[in-house]
């Protein structure tokens, strides 16, 4: 990595979850699921410093001596519908003062996706570095398709989110779409604290497959992951 950048990861993760009850300190193949991300994060050896952003005082005891910085999350900003584009900025502002130093390129990896692979965080890294962009995001490819089969309702019937002119009659016909995955997110530092949203003309993606993509919001994944890690079914360490 380039010597004089200076790289900051943060790991934000509240107390509150509504659905799977303190799932970010719940045991995951014996150890806190956030102490994956954690562990992920120190062994990439990319980062000059790592913090975690919290209102957690028992994710503050977990991470002791694990990390460089504990940020105590306002309240405002321990909500349900919080933007976390506001909490990492404010994880990056208070980081930066109690450190005493200037970050360049900020990573937020996000503790309910443990599946990522730490070279997932490298190389989505790289391809940030080497490119133009003011943010990256990772990404997969969707297992639906609003423009094939997916669908809302308007005045009570059923109809394509996203509609073309031509008939879409398979899902191979239909533009591509992706998920976000929500495993890992790049920005320059400029560009965190003036943007206003997630995606703009400048952001870039980094792929990744469904498989290392499940993001626990309830009990299904939290057992899908707790599977594949006790099973060993691939390196998370490649």
């Amino acid at each position: 990595m380039r010597n004089k950048i200076r790289v900051l990861c943060t790991v934000c993760a509240r107390k509150g979850s509504k659905g799977l009850k303190n799932k970010n300190v719940r045991k995951l193949n014996s150890i806190p699921l956030i102490t994956h991300t954690i562990l992920q994060a120190k062994r990439s050896k990319l980062f000059n410093k790592i913090v975690i952003s919290s209102d957690s005082r028992k994710i503050f005891e977990i991470s002791r001596n694990k990390v460089d910085l504990f940020i105590n999350r306002p309240e405002s900003l321990s909500r349900d519908k919080v933007s976390k584009l506001d909490v990492i900025k404010h994880a990056l502002i208070n980081s930066e003062k109690k450190l005493n130093t200037k970050f360049d390129i900020i990573v937020d990896l996000d503790a309910t996706s443990p599946l990522r692979k730490i070279s997932d965080i490298k190389k989505s890294l790289k391809k940030f570095l080497n490119s133009n962009s003011s943010n990256l995001i990772s990404v997969t490819k969707a297992r639906k398709n609003p423009y094939y089969n997916q669908i809302i309702f308007k005045k009570n019937k059923p109809t394509l989110p996203c509609a073309l002119k031509k008939n879409i009659i398979n899902r191979q016909s239909a533009p591509k779409v992706y998920d976000l995955n929500a495993s890992i997110y790049i920005w320059k530092r400029k560009a965190l604290l003036t943007q206003k949203k997630l995606i703009n003309h400048k952001t870039s993606t980094f792929l990744m497959p469904n498989s290392r993509s499940i993001d626990i919001d309830g009990i299904l994944e939290f057992k899908i992951v707790e599977h594949i890690l006790k099973k060993k079914l691939y390196n998370l360490d490649d």
